[in-house]
C-alpha cells in the first residue's frame, strides 16, 4: 500500500466537490459571489482557480493584503495569478494599521531582548522550531537572525516572550480578516478561507483570523491533496514550488521550519495512517522512518494537536436550564 496514492486517488473528483460545495453555499446565503486573501501561495492559488471555475471571473474578487514584512515575491506571485485568471482584485497593505497598534515595536523589543546582537538595519528575522523527527524532543522555540542569506545565529525564546510575539504576529492574520469581510460586506459577498485539513488538525491558523472565514473549502483536503489540486489546474509552476508560509516574518520561514516541523508528505502520511489506522509497519514501509522516529513524531503531533484545541472548537457556550 502507498500511502501517498491513497491521499490522491480522487483529484479530479476532488476538484468537482470542492467547486460545487463553494458555488452550492454562495447560493444558500444568498451571496453574489466570494472574496479571497490572494497570498501568491499554493492554497490561495488552488481555491481561486476553483472559484473562477464554477462562479465565473466575474464573481470572484482577490485582495493582496501585503505588510512590510512580507516577502516581495508575495503580491508578485498573487498579483500575475489574479491577471492570468481574469480576476479583479486589489491591493490593500495593512503596514498603516499594524504601526497603529505599534506591532512592530513591541515584535523589536522581544526580539533585542532575545538576541542582544540584533540590528534592524542588517537583519532579518524568524521564528523556528526543531524538527519533531529529530531526537532532541525539547520544543523551545528560537530567534533567528539572519543576514545577507546567511544565518548568523540562534536564539531561545522564554516561554513569555514566545507568548507575548505570538500574540503580536496573530495580529497580522486578523488585520487581512477584517479587510476582507469589509469588502466581502461592501459587496454582498462570501469570503472564502484556504486553510487545508493538515492546518486544520495541527490548529495551523490564527482564531478569528485567517480561521474567521464563512466556508473553507480546503477543509477536508491534506496538504498533499492540494498539491495534486494544483497540478490539475496548471497553477503557475513557480507557486507551486514555492515552500509554504505563513509570510510574518522579515526573514521567508517555511512551514516546515515552524509548524509541521517536518517534509509535509511525512506529515500527511502520519496524519492519514492516524485517521485510518494503519499499521506501523505499513508506516515504516512508507515513511522509511524507525518505528522508535514514527512513535515520537506521533506524541509530537499529539502534543500539538491538545495545545490547539481551543482554536479548532467552537466557543463553549453556557446552556441554561429551561
Amino acid at each position: 500500500m502507498k500511502i501517498i496514492d491513497e491521499i490522491n486517488k480522487d483529484t479530479e473528483e476532488n476538484a468537482s466537490k470542492i467547486r460545487t460545495f463553494i458555488k452550492d453555499y454562495v447560493k444558500d446565503f444568498k451571496k453574489r459571489g466570494v472574496v479571497i486573501g490572494v497570498s501568491g501561495g499554493i492554497d490561495s492559488a488552488v481555491i481561486l482557480a476553483l472559484a473562477v471555475q464554477k462562479l465565473g471571473k466575474e464573481n470572484v474578487y482577490g485582495l493582496l493584503l501585503p505588510e512590510k514584512e512580507s516577502a516581495s515575491s508575495s503580491k508578485e506571485l498573487g498579483a500575475r495569478l489574479c491577471d492570468t485568471l481574469g480576476v479583479s482584485y486589489e491591493e490593500v497593505p495593512i503596514t498603516p494599521i499594524l504601526e497603529a497598534l505599534d506591532i512592530y515595536g513591541k515584535k523589536e523589543q522581544i526580539i533585542k531582548r532575545t538576541c542582544p546582537e540584533y540590528d534592524p538595519d542588517i537583519h532579518k528575522t524568524s521564528l523556528v522550531l526543531p524538527s519533531l523527527l529529530e531526537d532532541n524532543m525539547i520544543t523551545i522555540p528560537s530567534i533567528r537572525l539572519v543576514k545577507d542569506g546567511e544565518i548568523v545565529s540562534k536564539n531561545r525564546l522564554k516561554a513569555k516572550d514566545y507568548l507575548e510575539l505570538i500574540g503580536i504576529q496573530n495580529v497580522k492574520q486578523r488585520s487581512r480578516m477584517l479587510v476582507q469581510y469589509m469588502y466581502a460586506e461592501k459587496n454582498n459577498y462570501l469570503v472564502c478561507g484556504t486553510t487545508n485539513k493538515t492546518e486544520y488538525l495541527l490548529g495551523q491558523f490564527v482564531k478569528y483570523g485567517d480561521g474567521g472565514v464563512d466556508i473553507e473549502p480546503l477543509g477536508d483536503c491534506y496538504k498533499t491533496q492540494v498539491y495534486a489540486l494544483a497540478e490539475l489546474l496548471d497553477v503557475d509552476r513557480e507557486i507551486i514550488e514555492r515552500p509554504p508560509s505563513a509570510d510574518t516574518w522579515s526573514s521567508y520561514t517555511s512551514d516546515e521550519d515552524f509548524f509541521w516541523r517536518m517534509p509535509i508528505d511525512i506529515m500527511d502520511q502520519l496524519l492519514y495512517s492516524q485517521e485510518h489506522e494503519l499499521p506501523v509497519d505499513v508506516i515504516k514501509e512508507n515513511t522509511e522512518l524507525s518505528e522508535e522516529t514514527i512513535n515520537k513524531a506521533k506524541r509530537g503531533i499529539a502534543k500539538i494537536g491538545k495545545a490547539s484545541k481551543y482554536i479548532t472548537s467552537n466557543p463553549p457556550i453556557c446552556y441554561l436550564e429551561k
